[in-house]
């Protein structure tokens, strides 16, 4: 699966001796989770707005001498599971004349060949909310421009804007999709993420989730915050399940609750009996953990890691897809061998990890039993809001019942979790919820048919 799951970053710190190109640089680590190809920030500082990106991960591409060159007091970050064609096109993007506009965004805009003249390639959605913001800035103040902008655009996103006047401005769209959170060191609310995690690890608090439809914008003097759109409330539900770390909190909710209460559900819908729980690493863990605990099968730990963290459900492909399980997954074989396996993964989109992974157990270490068990619902159909799930005609769940899956994969069985034991696991009631991946039903795009 390629995603345009980004993460997002911002911190204001109100005072000039502050310096906070590293909390910048750390918050970008902290959601490399997020997006692993591409990176960059643009500070504010005493030579006005300077702008660095490139590509790899955040902790490869920022240096001690780049972080030096970007000293200021406020600035934003993003870091990109995708390659642009143009470098230009790396987030943050950075445009304008007359007013100039460092802009970064987690999120698609569905009607973004609307805002702009002329032909315009899908990555450079970014590009044309960042120029359509400059352009109302030239007439209004921040926050009435980032109004109007969110009157013209539709679809999901959580964007964060830094101005060359030193404003800073954030928004959430007005489902609120995308999860944006905000936290403060003492009284003033200061740092804005795509995750909670990333404001725990600069050492500050988190205060809140921004609210769907909600802007905050940031300046010397002051913050200023405005509920500019209402509507119904549709939240990622793949993002419980899937995309967020498991010390997370986005919209109240703990990440990791969610990922062991779906275990349990797990445990309840699909007993089987079994010698050990393994769970595929890492967003399984706590998972198998979980359903663990519930059947009394003991837990074991089947794999071990080899190098850093790589979302292979997310590597473009196919090639890369196989040799990145091989690469990160080194199977624990005496935890394995001649035991009935209860394996439990986050997701299945093509089949060719699960697959692979079995085949594995099986067939080279030796595996009495492999049981599979999904901690999502069935994914049945692409997103239009920037996950780039493959097409239907790819995803397994589409057109396969569990038993031909099982037999697909070479597990004894094969099971996903229900479409009602991850809504309960979640804990946020279903029609707050954008579970379009799971049912072919889409905010936005429903209100229009």
């Amino acid at each position: 699966m390629n995603s345009e799951r980004c993460g997002v970053f911002g911190i204001y710190a109100f005072d000039e001796c502050w310096n906070v190109s590293r909390f910048i640089y750390y918050g970008l680590v902290a959601l490399q989770n997020r997006g692993q190809e591409t990176c960059g920030m643009a500070v504010f500082g005493e030579k006005g707005l300077k702008v660095v990106k490139g590509k790899g991960l955040a902790e490869d591409f920022f240096t001690e001498k780049s972080l030096e060159e970007v000293k200021g007091w406020a600035g934003i970050g993003h870091v990109s599971p995708l390659e642009p064609h143009c470098n230009e096109n790396i987030q943050p993007v950075y445009v304008g004349d007359g007013v100039r506009v460092a802009l970064c965004y987690n999120g698609k805009i569905l009607n973004y060949k609307e805002l702009c003249e002329g032909e315009i390639k899908p990555e450079e959605d970014a590009v044309a909310v960042a120029n359509l913001l400059a352009k109302e800035l030239k007439h209004s103040d921040p926050l009435e421009a980032m109004e109007s902008v969110m009157e013209k655009i539709r679809g999901a996103y959580s964007l964060i804007a830094f101005t060359d006047k030193g404003e800073m401005i954030v928004a959430r769209d007005p489902k609120g999709i995308k999860p944006l959170v905000i936290g403060s060191y003492g009284f003033d609310h200061g740092a804005v993420a795509s995750e909670s995690a990333a404001i725990d690890v600069i050492g500050a608090d988190l205060k809140a989730d921004v609210k769907p439809g909600e802007i905050y914008v940031f300046n010397s003097y002051s913050i200023d915050r405005k509920r500019a759109l209402k509507d119904r409330e549709r939240h990622c539900a793949f993002e419980y399940v899937y995309f967020c770390r498991p010390d997370s909190i986005i919209n109240g909710k703990s990440v990791y609750e969610v990922r062991m209460k779906i275990g349990e559900y797990l445990a309840e819908e699909f007993p089987v009996d079994a010698d050990v729980v393994i769970g595929v690493p890492e967003t399984a863990i706590p998972f198998a953990m979980a359903y663990s605990n519930a059947t009394g099968i003991p837990i074991h730990m089947g794999f071990v890691r080899s190098g850093r963290s790589m979302r292979t459900a997310i590597r473009p492909t196919q090639f890369e897809r196989l040799v990145g399980v091989q690469l990160k997954l080194n199977p624990i074989k005496s935890a394995i061998r001649g035991k009935r396996v209860v394996l439990i993964d986050d997701s299945v989109v093509r089949g060719t990890t699960t697959r692979n992974i079995v085949n594995i157990m099986r067939n080279k270490i030796g595996a009495k039993e492999v049981h599979v068990r999904v901690g999502s619902s069935r994914l049945i159909a692409p997103c239009p809001f920037g996950v780039e799930v493959p097409g239907k005609d790819e995803l397994i769940a589409a057109h396969l019942t569990e038993e031909e899956i099982s037999k697909v994969v070479g597990a004894d069985t094969f099971a996903w979790l229900s479409l009602e034991g991850m809504v309960k696991a979640i804990g946020l009631p279903k029609d707050k919820l954008c579970m379009g991946c799971f049912t072919e039903e889409y905010p936005y795009l429903e209100e229009e048919t």
